[in-house]
């Protein structure tokens, strides 16, 4: 009898392993995806002081795929906003997910940990 609960042990041990590695390269790549929102949100801000500085009604040039369109400043500076504000809502949204994660992986470690508490005390009793 003791053989198999060794061996359930060991199969919920295995699982949650493989679910705690599982989450860490969730976390690893929210966390590059992350990186890349906030070097185009600078991008945005840096497009944008320079772009307030133009006077108004300035010949103003937006990239569509490989190609340049004549567009209005305040078209431009429209877009840069609503590009940013969509920005931010990703990022503030991945690091959510993030958080989630990071407390689910907190709690398959807290379960492998009584795992194995509940095999020594088990241990224990035996011999």
């Amino acid at each position: 009898m003791a053989k198999s609960v060794d061996l359930e042990l060991k199969k919920a041990f295995t699982d949650l392993q493989i679910k705690m590695v599982d989450t860490r390269k969730k976390i690893h790549f929210i966390d590059s995806q992350i990186e890349l929102l906030k070097r185009c949100m600078h991008h945005v801000d840096i497009t944008q002081c320079a772009i307030s500085c133009y006077p108004p009604g300035a010949k103003t040039y937006e990239s569509v795929g490989r190609m340049f369109l004549l567009t209005d400043l305040e078209e431009v500076k429209n877009n840069l906003k609503n590009r940013d504000t969509q920005l931010t809502k990703r990022a503030s949204d991945f690091q959510k997910n993030k958080e989630y994660l990071e407390n689910n992986l907190k709690e398959s470690e807290d379960n492998i940990r009584e795992m194995v508490q509940q095999r020594r005390v088990q241990s224990e009793k035996t011999n």
